[in-house]
């Protein structure tokens, strides 16, 4: 049993005990929707049971091998995901922005065997998986789970009259479809997990350099549930709460908070395209939401939307924030439009990901709120020292929510946990007497764009390939949209190159948000003593 200090919920063994629960309690109640269609705890409790039977019988799969799920917010998603947990798997998120040669690293450093795809992104795999393990791919198509008329109509429209499937060759590929239908025929096997299992691979550079997978263990999910759970509770206890989730799952914050809300038997509206945002506004009108969880860009785009602003937002208890710092601004936008004060919260992929969070009784914009229960924080010096209360110092944690280490780097692990378990999160930070936490900057030169976590030396790597570029580096940008962008310095051998040439060669490499939005050519770029390239003095 987990215990955290004021918190009581019950024992878990693991995440599928906790999902487990959840459909026998509230087994008439919605637990997801998705474009209109909605399955109930009940039917997930089949439809996964009917995965895991697959995983078990008809894959080479053994616990404890991983399974990449590669999907945006679909119905698939969450049946993929507790089927694979209840069949003993452990679960590899992966980006289905990813360009094939992410796609190529992050199977082959997860060893993952099966590979669970969308349909418009099969072309992709069709490249990557003869250089990986994978032995079976599952395909997708964006309706699969609605009734028969509906998903013809969607699924012929987004390939034949939008054109969003590329061609692609996989002859071995299963239809999900048909893996759930074969999975009916055998009742799973029922797998006694413990909280030291391994629950989920999530990928993150981590502080600094090469894509690496947070090992989170059951332990790590099942505490951070109650943690925020023990939060949220308190605003969000009624029978009918429903819950929109445009964040996708396959990152770690949107991730946490479908699981907490399963475990509270709340409906889950999934968003497949919040960067929609005409048609984002249109489903939230189908809706008496009561809360959201979003990120700085996000609501500023939605409160420049005219129709957005004309909504109803009278059952709307809760916002909550994270992924990005919030500004004042967007803070302000959010509360004049729908009268509901933003909840910032603060955590990494490496903390499961909660680490703290704003009370609702008392939200302080500015700050990212008081840890959760049970988490110990400081701020130290460079060589350790603990800086105590109203000090800059980097921000330290300490918890039952702190990731097991990095998969298969047990010296990038000893890099940021030390042997007391304190976790060093590369974040400058000042702690209050009254326990609120204000992040002053970063250490490392990490980008934060929307959210998401880009490493510049993985942006040198790609763009250095260019046979005209001598040497770069990327720096983050301040971007009033997405928090940060990246902007990359060049030095190159060729006068004739130019910026429309290094961005479209990163293009063919990098996901769209890894992309330099700017290029600035430079004849050398300032560096230390031995030579190291000095990326603050570029960003000043």
């Amino acid at each position: 049993m987990i215990q955290i200090a004021g918190v009581e919920f019950g024992q878990y063994k693991s995440v599928t005990d906790v999902f487990l629960e959840a459909c026998g309690k509230y087994a008439g109640k919605p637990a997801f929707s998705c474009m209109g269609q909605s399955l109930s705890f009940a039917e997930m409790d089949r439809l996964t049971a009917n995965f895991a039977s697959y995983l078990q019988n008809h894959t080479d799969l053994e616990v404890g091998d991983r399974i990449a799920i590669q999907l945006p917010n679909v119905l698939q998603f969450p049946i993929a995901l507790f089927g694979a947990m209840r069949a003993g798997m452990v679960v590899v998120n992966t980006n289905p922005l990813y360009t094939t040669r992410e796609m190529e690293h992050q199977f082959n450093d997860s060893g993952a065997k099966v590979l669970l795809i969308l349909a418009n992104m099969a072309h992709l795999a069709e490249t990557v998986v003869p250089k990986t393990g994978i032995t079976k791919v599952l395909v997708t198509e964006l309706a699969d789970m609605h009734p028969f008329a509906k998903r013809l109509l969607i699924n012929t429209v987004v390939k034949r009259v939008k054109k969003l499937v590329p061609a692609y060759s996989l002859p071995n590929a299963v239809s999900f479809r048909s893996a759930l239908a074969l999975g009916e025929k055998t009742a799973p096997t029922a797998v006694n997990l413990t909280l030291d299992d391994t629950a989920v691979l999530q990928y993150t550079g981590g502080t600094t350099g090469v894509s690496k997978g947070a090992q989170l263990l059951h332990q790590n999910l099942v505490a951070n549930m109650m943690q925020v759970r023990d939060v949220v509770i308190h605003d969000l206890n009624g029978d009918r709460e429903v819950i929109i989730a445009p964040l996708p799952l396959y990152h770690i914050y949107a991730f946490m908070l479908s699981l907490v809300m399963t475990d509270m038997g709340h409906e889950t509206v999934l968003i497949p395209n919040p960067r929609d945002i005409p048609g984002f506004v249109k489903e939230l009108s189908k809706h008496k939401f009561t809360s959201f969880a979003g990120l700085n860009t996000l609501f500023v785009a939605l409160c420049n939307n005219a129709e957005f602003k004309n909504l109803d937002f009278s059952h709307l208890k809760t916002t909550i924030s994270g992924g990005m710092a919030l500004t004042q601004n967007a803070a302000d936008m959010w509360k004049s439009a729908t009268g509901c004060t933003i909840q910032e919260g603060y955590g990494l992929t490496e903390t499961a990901p909660v680490v703290s969070i704003n009370p609702s009784d008392d939200i302080r914009i500015g700050t990212i709120g008081k840890p959760v229960a049970g988490t110990h924080v400081k701020v130290v010096s460079e060589d350790g020292t603990d800086l105590g209360l109203d000090k800059e110092g980097e921000l330290c944690v300490k918890g039952p929510q702190v990731m097991a280490g990095y998969w298969l780097r047990p010296e990038a692990t000893a890099e940021v946990i030390d042997a007391d378990g304190w976790f060093k999160t590369g974040d400058v930070a000042i702690l209050a007497e009254d326990g609120f936490i204000r992040l002053v900057d970063r250490i490392k030169d990490m980008i934060n764009v929307s959210g998401f976590n880009v490493y510049p030396n993985e942006i040198d790597d790609i763009a250095s390939q260019h046979p005209s570029i001598v040497e770069c580096a990327a720096v983050g940008v301040p971007n009033e949209v997405s928090g940060e962008t990246v902007k990359l310095f060049v030095v190159k051998s060729d006068p004739g190159l130019t910026e429309a040439d290094v961005i479209a060669h990163c293009r063919k490499h990098l996901t769209a948000y890894k992309i330099p939005k700017e290029v600035e050519f430079k004849d050398e770029l300032p560096k230390t003593n031995v030579g190291k390239i000095l990326r603050r003095a570029l960003r000043n």
